[in-house]
């Protein structure tokens, strides 16, 4: 099972704030799609990715007023990403390692989805089912 099969699934939508875009804006886009994460991109080129996390320590360390200073100085630069033929044993295996929750998908260094763990859980989740129907199916007919 790969990336491709999730984001064909899921779809390539992409969410993303440019990095002078104000923090509060980043936070209202995140509430808005109900989503843990959004990507950095200057026109289509991945600058860094914005979490739930890095908000929260921003704001710990600096207050409320951080609201108003870009994404730039808030967001995570070094950003770990996958590639459409990654399994998704591989993400998970990076994932964990990495404690992290959220790969961006690139395809020849053009970002082409977004990969979460909970896309990874619904998937795992899906997959065990359909194993499940097939062995009930099995026992049946045995």
């Amino acid at each position: 099972m790969t990336v491709r099969s999730i984001l064909n699934t899921k779809g390539h939508q992409i969410m993303s704030v440019e990095p002078d875009a104000k923090l509060a804006a980043a936070v209202k886009l995140l509430g808005e799609k109900k989503i843990g994460a959004v990507l950095v991109m200057n026109q289509s080129r991945l600058e860094g990715i914005l979490s739930e996390r890095d908000i929260v320590r921003v704001l710990g360390e600096r207050g409320a007023a951080v609201l108003e200073a870009p994404v730039s100085e808030v967001m995570t630069r070094k950003v770990v990403t996958c590639k459409e033929t990654d399994t998704v044993a591989e993400l998970m295996e990076t994932m964990t390692t990495g404690k992290f929750r959220h790969l961006p998908v690139l395809d020849n260094g053009k970002v082409v989805g977004l990969i979460s763990i909970g896309d990874i859980v619904k998937w795992r989740v899906r997959e065990y089912e359909t194993e499940q129907e097939a062995l009930r199916d099995y026992i049946k007919t045995a």
